[in-house]
């Protein structure tokens, strides 16, 4: 009796072993019949491949908007691998398989279709991003965006940024204000309505959809300067009542706001500071001197020396300032920063060389100086030199030819 118990518990304990081993011998039959194992492996070696592949793909700009902690966490992982902008390194770029390819950005650039704003889109366009131009042309022209209407990845919107505006974006310049003492003159209400209700609206579009934010600030925030040169660190010497207000203190206010969304709301905020800026495009009679000087050359006119001819500026080609705008908003620097070119000139002195680029035998009109005129504007650029490793390239003789040409053929098709 005692045997026949210790068998039948021996056969349990054989059971499971037997069982599992069958189950074995079932399971390797069914994945070796009809070539199922190597589509498993198969299935395997392309989930492998796509969790290999998928950071070098996924843009930090939309994976850090993802609701969840754990798309959050992700996103900050990768990136680690791919800074913001989706510029990759060297190193990582060669790890990119043929055919695979980054995600570009969506990117909005108000004031687009102005002089500056023209050479910004033509850049963001073509490293592959896709742009969207806002723009009320007051003193934007469509012309100068006319090359772009054909490409898909271009948008162009006729808005003004003083009233609210939804989309759905991941870097945003803000261009939108005239710049030239003509234009901003001309209605200085909406000037300075532009440089607050504007800055207002575009700082509220960036919180909302996660976007960083590039605001385009000026040399005039700094007036006329006790300082020379002007390092970013200098507080200006601006009158706060005078003609000029509307665009300077218009500008120190939008500075204001940019600073206060980033500290208060944690908006991704850039701060540029441009100094005087010269190159095709630019509207044939906005009152800047550059421009100024070269339409009246090429009309035969005498050129305009208001004052004494002593005041000096400083003046940069407009690819210089594109290169340094995209720098810094792909950068991990806040700002302020200068960019210009240090070269100095008197007004004088660049009556000179545009006599020596259009016509030796150009002659000078002196008319008294206008108001709040600043007598001396020199950029410090050590700052943009050390952080962002940015430096105009172009100098004051090599550019202009370049908007000679731009100007002489405007001027022709206006006659």
């Amino acid at each position: 009796m005692k045997q026949l118990h210790r068998q039948a518990s021996m056969s349990k304990q054989h059971r499971p072993h037997h069982h599992r081993a069958s189950l074995s011998r079932t399971l390797a039959s069914y994945l070796l019949r009809e070539q199922r194992l190597l589509f498993v492996l198969l299935g395997f070696l392309l989930a492998s491949s796509f969790f290999f592949l998928y950071p070098s793909s996924v843009n930090p700009h939309s994976a850090a908007r993802a609701g969840s902690s754990s798309a959050t966490s992700f996103a900050a992982a990768v990136a680690r691998k791919i800074p913001r902008g989706g510029v990759v390194s060297s190193a990582a770029a060669r790890r990119l398989p043929v055919g695979v390819r980054k995600r570009s950005l969506r990117v909005v650039v108000t004031g687009g279709a102005g002089f500056v704003g023209s050479h910004l889109v033509d850049k963001l366009l073509a490293r592959g991003d896709s742009v969207i131009v806002v723009d009320n042309f007051f003193t934007g022209r469509k012309d100068n965006l006319a090359h772009h209407l054909d490409n898909p990845r271009f948008e162009l919107i006729r808005h003004d940024v003083v009233e609210p505006i939804l989309l759905e974006v991941d870097q945003i310049y803000h261009l939108a204000c005239p710049a030239s003492p003509v234009h901003y003159k001309f209605n200085p209400i909406k000037t300075i309505k532009t440089n607050v209700m504007g800055t207002l609206n575009m700082l509220g579009l960036a919180k909302r959809v996660g976007a960083r934010f590039l605001l385009t600030s000026t040399s005039e925030v700094y007036g006329d300067p006790l300082e020379h040169p002007q390092k970013e660190s200098y507080w200006g010497h601006v009158n706060p009542i005078g003609v000029r207000s509307c665009y300077d203190e218009g500008k120190r206010t939008a500075e204001t706001l940019t600073m206060d969304y980033h500290r208060g709301a944690g908006v991704e905020v850039r701060i540029a500071r441009i100094f005087n800026t010269y190159g095709p495009r630019m509207c044939l009679d906005d009152g800047r001197v550059v421009s100024n000087f070269v339409a009246q050359a090429l009309r035969k006119q005498p050129m305009t020396v208001y004052g004494d001819g002593k005041q000096t500026r400083s003046f940069q080609y407009v690819s210089d300032l594109v290169d340094g705008l995209v720098t810094l908003m792909e950068s991990d620097h806040i700002g302020p920063f200068n960019l210009g070119n240090p070269g100095e000139f008197t007004m004088l002195e660049l009556a000179q060389v545009v006599k020596e680029t259009i016509d030796p035998g150009a002659s000078v009109e002196f008319k008294p100086n206008t108001a709040d005129d600043p007598h001396m504007r020199k950029p410090d650029i050590s700052k943009a030199k050390s952080l962002l490793n940015w430096e105009p390239k172009v100098s004051l003789k090599q550019g202009l030819p370049r908007m000679v040409s731009d100007f002489q053929k405007r001027i022709m098709d206006e006659n």
